[in-house]
């Protein structure tokens, strides 16, 4: 494994490319919302606001306002911002019913906002134990809240599900979604109300968690029902007779319930009330390797699947499985949109869904059955699918005894950035993208056991895989693309500097806005992608706009905040700041906040160190730090800085910042019991001595 060293510094170096008062506002929110709000707001002429995480029960992100044009769209100006008062990424969906505005900030914070005026009515924070921020693998984020009749419901980063009154911002109740389970969970989805009930997923499955979605009654918090992914210990009866049949698809040689077995549904939902389904998203395998997942094989229900349930019960309905057999962390949790389109001639109710593994999907919404798939980015696992919706694989795809790019990578070629779909132009608008990441099988791999080169297993990974093992040969990209259902093809698309832009938001009024990772909102000609106007934002944006009406006025916000899983190492902008919420109007004329230049000192230098310590700190390095730090002095830092650029006082007392050090109240975790005093020399001698290699002669 010497080439580790040498295949992170080729990933980091290729990556490198008005007048309402609050009182007024706080009884508008007090207003008891009725239980079927979201369909009531999507059955109007126009949608005056934005009642659920993707809009409607379909999450098509289509709004149905247009005074906000292609014609008039230049003449956008901010019209209030507001401070998130975060530093790490910032991914949700801002709401807005009669007026008020709830979004959430890192760490889980709600925050509820007078849209008129901008100004803070409340806020909550859940108080999320801070230093344990490492059992999320993807920064701490958190993409929304839901509402129904006077409550705000969000989900908490350390797996509680919390209802507050949505006047106050008062804890109304409080449950606990992972007691009694094992494992690292967390809760960085939104959280939807179907018929009355709240329904969460979790995320974990790269440390070793088996997935679950849970129902709750809105009212009193009392979980309805359970549904898991995939299965469990065979020696104990199964949940249902979905869990009995997936059973069957795994090979128990590999007691895959000891790692969990993964499929955490921790992103997407859809509901279909005529049809009375919800569908579900479900997430990677646990470990990330087939092979030591599920020894001989089997498709390994419902990993990588679409699933719908009946949200009365809980109970399966129907699965179609995207990607079976999961190698490649290609979760199906991205977001999916339910669509009437015309095919052959003849009408269809639909699931649009491009997940991680690079196919844009249609399928058949009633029944699961597969449609039709086509690759919207470039692919190297499969060549396409069959009549039978299986992927048609290459043969080299699993041969992971030595290095080779996955393509897409882990990061997917659509990672959780929402998708919207406009019924007007046909199209659906897609962040797609490519994030090198090289992977390999880990052979000796025995769950929850740290060792250094394993990627992050200090802090719980459990993937089987190496990462960068040598340096990858494919190149990132940033894409939007707008893609054609029914054509199965691109209609038309924008390249961008970066991977890792935001979600998409489109409108009657003929526009497609999305954020960019360089600092931009922008908005499209929904039918042409012709660039009709721009923003600067300071940071990137990762999270979706959302648009709504006030008093006869539309306005469109998006909350910015640079982060996720790509941010915590990696950036495309100089400037950064704290997690804004950014509103415009047409006539807006407000100031823009201000942001600071990124801390960039030069390279460290002069921390003593033993150049024979450098390989064995290269591997602790990789499995304590590299996913949040990144390479040093080789990335420059997302919103955890590089330690490559850190002043030399800070390296040379690393113990003192790593072994409960001030930095636990922001997130770093605290390494005693798990690095030794010779550990820390090795890990300070891979910082200085990366610093000096690469330092212009």
């Amino acid at each position: 494994m010497k080439k580790i060293h040498s295949g992170w510094l080729a990933l980091a170096g290729a990556l490198l490319c008005l007048g309402s008062s609050p009182a007024a506002a706080q009884a508008s929110a007090a207003k008891q919302v009725n239980g079927d709000f979201v369909r009531a707001n999507a059955a109007q002429k126009k949608t005056p606001d934005w009642p659920s995480y993707g809009l409607d029960y379909a999450e098509s992100r289509f709004s149905k306002l247009d005074q906000v044009n292609a014609g008039n769209v230049k003449q956008l100006g901010l019209a209030w911002s507001y401070n998130l008062e975060s530093t790490r990424g910032v991914e949700a969906t801002p709401l807005v019913v009669d007026g008020v505005m709830y979004v959430t900030a890192s760490w889980s914070v709600v925050h509820a906002i007078d849209t008129r005026t901008g100004q803070k009515l409340w806020s909550f924070d859940p108080q999320v134990d801070k230093s344990k921020g490492f059992r999320g693998c993807c920064d701490v984020v958190n993409r929304g809240v839901a509402l129904h009749e006077g409550k705000v419901y969000v989900g908490a980063f350390d797996g509680r599900l919390i209802a507050l009154d949505a006047a106050t911002g008062q804890k109304v109740w409080e449950k606990n979604t992972i007691e009694g389970q094992k494992g690292s969970y967390t809760i960085t989805g939104a959280p939807r109300v179907f018929k009355g009930k709240v329904i969460i997923g979790n995320g974990g499955a790269e440390y070793g968690v088996r997935g679950y979605v849970t129902a709750y009654d809105a009212k009193t918090g009392e979980q309805k029902w359970r549904w898991f992914v995939v299965p469990g210990d065979p020696a104990k009866p199964f949940e249902d007779e979905s869990m009995a049949r997936a059973a069957k698809t795994w090979d128990p040689s590999g007691k895959y319930w000891e790692a969990g077995g993964g499929g955490t549904a921790w992103d997407s939902f859809a509901f279909d009330p005529e049809l009375n389904l919800m569908y579900v998203g479900t997430g990677n395998g646990s470990p990330w390797a087939h092979k030591k997942r599920s020894p001989k094989g089997g498709d390994n229900l419902y990993l990588g699947s679409v699933v719908a349930l009946n949200p009365d019960t809980g109970k399966y309905v129907w699965h179609y499985q995207e990607t079976p057999g999961d190698n490649w962390d290609y979760t199906s949790t991205q977001s999916m949109i339910l669509a009437n389109v015309t095919l052959g001639g003849k009408a269809r109710k639909v699931l649009l869904h491009a997940p991680k593994n690079g196919f844009f999907f249609v399928i058949d919404r009633t029944n699961g059955k597969f449609i039709s798939a086509k690759n919207f980015v470039d692919v190297n696992w499969a060549t396409g699918y069959d009549k039978n919706g299986r992927p048609i694989e290459i043969a080299a795809a699993r041969q992971n005894d030595k290095p080779g790019d996955s393509i897409p990578g882990p990061f997917g070629a659509h990672n959780w950035h929402p998708m919207s779909f406009n019924p007007q132009t046909g199209l659906a608008y897609l962040p797609a993208q490519n994030i090198p990441i090289n992977l390999m099988d880990d052979k000796d791999w025995k769950f929850d056991q740290n060792a250094p080169g394993r990627p992050h297993a200090a802090l719980g990974w459990n993937t089987a895989m190496f990462a960068n093992a040598e340096p990858p040969k494919s190149k990132p990209f940033g894409r939007l693309v707008a893609w054609d259902p029914v054509a199965q093809k691109e209609a038309w698309g924008v390249d961008y500097v970066s991977p890792w832009n935001g979600g998409t938001l489109t409108t009657a009024g003929n526009l497609v806005f999305q954020g960019t990772a360089d600092g931009r909102l922008v908005a499209y000609n929904a039918k042409t992608g012709e660039k009709l106007w721009e923003t600067a934002t300071g940071t990137g944006v990762v999270a979706a706009p959302t648009t709504y009406m006030v008093d006869g006025k539309q306005y469109v916000s998006v909350a910015v905040g640079w982060g996720g899983v790509y941010g915590l190492a990696q950036r495309a902008t100089e400037r950064q700041g704290p997690g804004t919420v950014y509103t415009f109007a047409v006539g807006g004329s407000a100031k823009m906040p201000e942001f600071v230049q990124y801390r960039m000192d030069k390279l460290v230098q002069g921390v003593k160190y033993d150049p024979a310590k450098v390989q064995a700190g290269t591997m602790l390095y990789v499995s304590n730090c590299v996913f949040c730090h990144g390479v040093p002095g080789v990335d420059r830092g997302g919103n955890i800085p590089n330690l490559g650029y850190m002043d030399a006082a800070y390296i040379e007392n690393l113990d003192k910042f790593i072994l409960k050090g001030p930095a636990m109240a922001r997130g770093m975790p605290d390494f005693t019991g798990k690095l030794s005093g010779e550990d820390i020399e090795s890990i300070k001698a891979f910082i200085q001595g990366t610093a000096d290699a690469i330092r212009p002669k």
